[in-house]
């Protein structure tokens, strides 16, 4: 038993040093990137969950596999997770000790003098006049900066008077407060999903073009409840009661294409408030543009994206009507060829019976395109040649029977639900072309219904995302960055210098000094890389000994592009 425990001790005790090892975080730092590839080129939920029903439809083999991988769900899977958790680990275990060693090495008094200091890679000699007493005054100034230690003849390994300096302590703390930056950066962007939360609407604007028709439905969006949203997503700690609390009306949306269909500019014009008591005529007005948003309270309002919503009416045969404005999805994000469905209940006066009337109901299912090219044998094949409205409309199939309404279970706003068709409740009636203000009719067994075709409007996306650990984020990764520069900046090098008192002969004597001189012997010593320390320890013993130390220069054993002579 006891064989056993010593046995899980020592395994535990060399796991644990593997993983607080550096060698450890770096393959876990590469590990965390090259899992974050997937993240980059498969759609994810998170981000768009229509991108990811489409991946797999397209894709009946290997989607099905990659989901079950969690790919679509790359940056909240259990995998990912488990990686970050292991570097935080990881990181922490290494920057513990080590913050303790840079500590002691800090306070600990710089190493003694080697005893052969001509073997240094740099190493200068010379006599100047004074005590050696001066001299220790003149290389206390010039090094005023380092961290100074002096030994007595009898502490020497050469038994001479020494002193030792060394600089670049930062060097260390530099890397250190970057692994700390790093921690902080990780955490930061953890806890702010926590508490995030980030929603998107869809506001019907006016459009421009001479097609549009007169919308009514409101352009107003508060940020009052997430019911508000069309799409809303928060932290697991956001109860969804802390909304900031503002308003905003969508004027118009506008876009300007190339000659080839492509977006050169989106912008919308807005009006704004965050006194939910303050009249509209009072509200401010901006223009939201890409990567340009409205900041209120710490939220971000973006001007997303754009479509067009089509505008049905339905007149039944007792004379009333119904008219739907939907919002389609593009399908091709070059021409904004777009796809949706519509579903009309019929009046509550013709059938009375709820199940009579779920036999009764409309679907409108089609493509719309904002500038219409027919194509095919018979030219009855609907693409879009242009994203721009100039020419709209629309490509429909028309369905009698049970559209999944009045059923109680949520209905995908962009597609009829082919169970229904399937199980012969929805009949497919006919397929029909229309242009806005074209109008035709179907047959639902208990008279004709008119179906028209009004026109369409153009939709705006916003997106409303708040993270109030966003400015943490940027500073902890401001600091990682800092760190990095400096660490990479700051060079560790030590420098020894012996003195030995000599007196001179009468005859060299100068006039008014003293007959005092002392031997200087210096050399220097780079614990990193050498890259410009040359020059600095030649600026060194030049201001010591007097002199131009261009043969010592010459003699340094290295080529150094900064030390030019």
């Amino acid at each position: 038993m006891r064989t056993a425990l010593t046995w899980l001790k020592r395994a535990l005790r060399k796991a644990w040093h593997w993983l607080t090892s550096m060698r450890t975080a770096l393959m876990l730092l590469f590990l965390l990137a090259l899992a974050s590839i997937p993240g980059a080129l498969l759609p994810q939920r998170t981000v768009s969950s229509s991108l990811v029903d489409d991946y797999l439809k397209a894709n009946p083999a290997t989607g099905p596999i990659y989901d079950r991988l969690q790919l679509f769900d790359v940056f909240e899977s259990t995998w990912f997770l488990a990686i970050v958790t292991l570097l935080m680990i990881s990181l922490i275990g290494c920057i513990i000790p080590r913050s303790i060693d840079h500590w002691r090495a800090y306070n600990a008094t710089p190493t003694r003098a080697p005893k052969y200091l001509g073997r240094m890679p740099y190493h200068a000699e010379g006599t100047v006049e004074g005590t050696p007493e001066d001299v220790e005054k003149q290389l206390r100034k010039q090094l005023k900066r380092w961290h100074i230690a002096t030994y007595q003849p009898e502490q020497d390994r050469a038994g001479v008077f020494s002193l030792s300096a060394e600089r670049g302590y930062t060097r260390e703390l530099m890397n250190l407060i970057f692994h700390i930056g790093i921690v902080a950066m990780i955490l930061t962007f953890v806890a702010g999903r926590m508490v995030f939360y980030e929603g998107q609407v869809i506001v019907v604007t006016n459009s421009e073009a001479e097609s549009a028709v007169p919308v009514e439905q409101s352009r107003v969006f508060c940020n009052t409840s997430p019911a508000n949203f069309d799409v809303f997503r928060a932290g697991p700690l956001f109860d969804g009661t802390g909304l900031t609390e503002f308003c905003f009306e969508s004027q118009n949306f506008r876009a300007t294409y190339l000659n080839n269909g492509q977006a050169n500019n989106f912008s919308s014009d807005i009006t704004y408030t965050d006194d939910l008591t303050a009249p509209q005529d009072q509200w401010k007005s901006t223009t939201l543009a890409v990567n340009h948003p409205l900041r209120l309270g710490g939220d971000r309002v973006y001007l997303q994206g754009h479509g067009f919503a089509p505008q049905v009416t339905l007149t039944w045969p007792n004379g009333e009507t119904r008219t739907q404005m939907v919002q389609f999805r593009p399908t091709d994000v070059f021409t904004f060829l777009s796809s949706g469905v519509m579903r009309f209940d019929p009046p509550a006066g013709m059938y009375p019976d709820l199940e009579e009337r779920r036999k009764h109901q409309i679907a409108v299912e089609g493509n719309f395109a904002p500038t219409a090219r027919w194509s095919g044998p018979n030219g009855d094949q609907l693409q879009s040649a242009f994203p721009s409205m100039d020419d709209p409309a629309m490509s429909v199939d028309l369905y009698v029977g049970d559209a999944g309404l009045d059923t109680g279970r949520p209905q995908n706003v962009f597609v009829l639900d082919q169970s229904l068709v399937a199980d012969g409740r929805l009949e497919k009636v006919q397929r029909v072309q229309l242009s806005p203000g074209e109008e035709t009719t179907v047959d639902t067994g208990d008279g004709e219904v008119k179906v028209r075709f009004d026109g369409a409007a153009e939709y705006a996306n916003y997106q409303i995302s708040r993270d109030p650990t966003q400015v943490l984020a940027l500073i902890s990764t401001a600091i990682m960055l800092g760190a990095l520069a400096g660490s990479l900046a700051i060079k560790r090098r030590r420098i020894w210098v012996r003195l030995r008192p000599r007196t001179s002969d009468v005859g060299d004597a100068k006039e008014g000094t003293s007959e005092m001189m002392t031997e200087v012997e210096i050399a220097g010593l780079a614990r990193t890389d050498r890259a410009g320390w040359g020059r600095e320890f030649h600026d060194i013993a030049d201001a010591i000994l007097g002199t131009n130390n261009a043969d010592n220069r010459d003699n340094a054993g290295e080529f150094d592009p900064y030390d030019l002579g």
